[in-house]
């Protein structure tokens, strides 16, 4: 029996795993690093042990100082989540070895898995359809197009021991095929702590759909039906459901039997997930085995009804399978939306800073899994992901519903997420068709779907702003107090205040009282205020009446209604000199660390040439030229911590472009 579990984990999962964990009466152990002090997870749990350290290889990678911490309050079984230690061969043996029960699979499941390379040939052995494939290992340079022939173009690089879409390039053409190995495995060894990448012939426009499986001590092993994953951005995903919309059972059947077989091959033991593409034509091919829970189980549990952590905790301490397991049911539909501090607008560059509000609403049939709450910091040091938020209904049209509902009401303030686009994506007549596969980010422009929020209400939301600043501004003045805001005795002049919503300006004119006038863009606008305050205005605008609330922090306004939220930007009346910076200068989008620097001051490069490469949160970001020049000086060095700004290199443009 299991008395005391120590989650070897931080974010969400650890919350998840808490509170399967209460309901069970398991005593609760939290680890965490120096950034993660007063996080939600660690606050949860019973008991908190720091690892000190800031990045993962000082903290929750660290085997021995995980082990350390369940000795040091006697826990008796240790849950790693996914992602750090969950698919570690080595520290699972190390549990063992210390009388630890570690909630997962065999060692020996893990290490046959953690190599793709290991794992296709294992599953090729087994009968289950595999990929073309080639490991580069020890392949020269000179050979690598020669390799690229043989598998098929496009191809894919991928890292043996990688995860999470980290590690992976698809090349189209020979020309970029020697970067994007370097760069993948350069990303994989910072990552994984293993630099090993093969390729892998590439299918284009699939779907990604995966098997969950289960096994127990006693060698049963089960299969608890499909989720559909193709929704990605950078081979990552970010919209899942089940079931997937073109799997009908005979094609579940296949798969789910493929699935089990390598289960059985594996002589698997608790949560694993089995992923497969899935072509146009129908076929299917194994990707890789995920030893471990995944971060889109939830929307499994919703539509089986089964509490997959708690599975995993009673196959871990022996029981045998429950019945409801070996005949799982699909009940109705559920889709999961993961919530991220990126911007989708620029490239999905991640977005750290300060959380002032986190609210997700109590939206019926709507279940959130956070790492977060209001006040928390998001740090580089670990993915951005913040929060799931999966709806269930009893159709699949019901559930994404649920789910628009919800996140269109979420207000998430003082940080760039992808919120909105998850909205376009969930509101595209493709998606809602079922017409997706893993390029739909790729024919559908990112922006366009971001746009598509608050578009009709825009207007309402700038006035109101407008408005409630003033109101603000009349409600803290020092003297005149009780003059009424916005209005003026010169009629013909009206009040102006600028915003900007992403890249565009706007200018907001108004006058209340007698004769009231309102402008955005010098357009004029028909509307009627019922009420103003600094934080909400009660008003009509093209005949309909919202009440639309206004939150301000320094110059950013977050303006929301019942079912969006849109961010704007107070524009100074008198702007301020902007810092200098030297023509030619490349800065940093975001906080990291600089991993690579490709020039020196005096090289020649050439527009779209890589010069520096950053990391923020396990993935690599690569700084391009912005023209032909010559490199005047270079003021930062790999491994440099740099904020959003930090001058990475000044380029001087070269003469020999002008006189063409």
């Amino acid at each position: 029996m299991i008395t005391k579990i120590l989650v070897a984990n931080r974010g969400e999962i650890a919350r998840r795993v808490f509170r399967t964990c209460r309901e069970m009466g398991i005593a609760t152990v939290a680890v965490y690093s120096d950034p993660d002090a007063d996080a939600p997870f660690v606050l949860e749990a019973d008991e908190a042990v720091p690892l000190g350290g800031s990045t993962p290889g000082e903290t929750y990678l660290r085997g021995e100082a995980v082990l350390d911490a369940a000795r040091l309050v006697g826990a008796d079984a240790v849950h790693p989540g996914y992602g750090f230690l969950s698919e570690n061969a080595d520290f699972a043996r190390q549990c063992h070895k210390h009388g630890i029960t570690f909630i997962g699979p065999t060692p020996e499941a893990i290490e046959a898995m953690g190599s793709k390379l290991t794992a296709r040939e294992i599953m090729q052995a087994a009968g289950v359809p595999v990929l073309p494939g080639v490991d580069l290992t020890d392949v020269p340079d000179d050979e690598v197009r020669a390799v690229a022939d043989e598998v098929g173009w496009p191809v894919l690089v991928k890292a043996s021991f990688g995860g999470g879409g980290r590690g992976m390039r698809v090349v189209r053409d020979p020309d970029g095929l020697l970067e994007a190995i370097a760069s993948a495995r350069r990303e994989a060894g910072a990552a994984f702590g293993n630099d090993t990448v093969f390729l892998e012939h590439y299918v284009d426009e699939p779907r990604h759909v995966e098997i969950q499986i289960f096994g127990d001590q006693a060698g049963t092993i089960v299969h608890l039906n499909e989720r559909e994953c193709s929704i990605q951005r950078r081979h990552q995903k970010i919209i899942e459901e089940s079931p997937s919309p073109v799997v009908d059972q005979p094609l579940r059947d296949r798969m789910g039997e493929a699935a089990v077989e390598a289960g059985r091959t594996l002589g698997y033991v608790g949560a694993g997930t089995v992923e497969f593409l899935l072509a146009p034509n129908g076929d299917f091919y194994f990707l890789e085995v995920n030893t471990r829970l995944q971060v889109e189980h939830p929307v499994t549990e919703l539509v089986s009804g089964l509490d997959l952590v708690r599975l995993q905790i009673e196959v871990a301490a022996g029981a045998p399978l429950p019945p409801e397991a070996h005949a799982p049911q699909l009940h109705g539909h559920a889709v999961e939306a993961r919530l991220y501090a990126e911007d989708p607008a620029n490239d999905f560059l991640p977005a750290a800073g300060l959380i002032r509000r986190f609210e997700v609403p109590d939206v019926p049939g709507v279940r959130v899994d956070a790492g977060v709450v209001s006040g928390d910091r998001v740090s580089t040091n670990y993915d951005p992901m913040l929060a799931k938020v999966i709806a269930h209904g009893a159709t699949r049209a019901e559930a994404i519903s649920r789910l628009v509902r919800a996140l269109r009401r979420a207000r998430v303030d003082g940080i760039t997420t992808n919120r909105s686009l998850l909205v376009g994506i969930l509101e595209h007549e493709d998606f809602a068709a079922g017409r997706i596969d893993t390029h739909f980010l790729d024919r559908v422009e990112p922006r366009d779907l971001i746009e598509v929020e608050g578009a009709d209400v825009e207007q309402a939301a700038l006035l109101s702003t407008a408005l409630a600043d003033q109101a603000d501004e009349r409600a803290s003045a020092k003297v005149l107090a009780h003059v009424t805001s916005g209005f003026r005795t010169a009629r013909s002049q009206l009040n102006v205040r600028g915003y900007r919503r992403g890249d565009r300006e706007v200018q907001v004119g108004y006058v209340l009282g007698r004769g009231a006038r309102f402008e955005v863009d010098g357009v004029p606008v028909e509307a009627v205020v019922h009420s103003c305050t600094p934080d909400a205005v009660d008003l009509v605008v093209d005949g309909v009446r919202r009440r639309i609330g206004v939150v301000r922090y320094g110059e950013d306004r977050y303006v929301s209604w019942a079912d969006g939220t849109i961010e704007l930007r107070v524009v100074p009346r008198f702007p301020e000199s902007a810092d200098h910076l030297d023509p030619g200068s490349l800065v940093a989008p975001m906080p990291g660390t600089v991993v690579r620097v490709n020039v020196a001051a005096g090289d020649r490069v050439t527009a779209g040439e890589t010069v520096v490469v950053v990391e923020a949160m396990k993935m690599e970001h690569a700084i391009t030229a912005s023209m032909d020049a010559t490199v005047a000086s270079v003021p930062v060095a790999p491994g440099a911590a740099v904020d959003t700004g930090t001058v990475l290199i000044v380029l001087t443009e070269d003469e020999e472009a002008d006189d063409d």
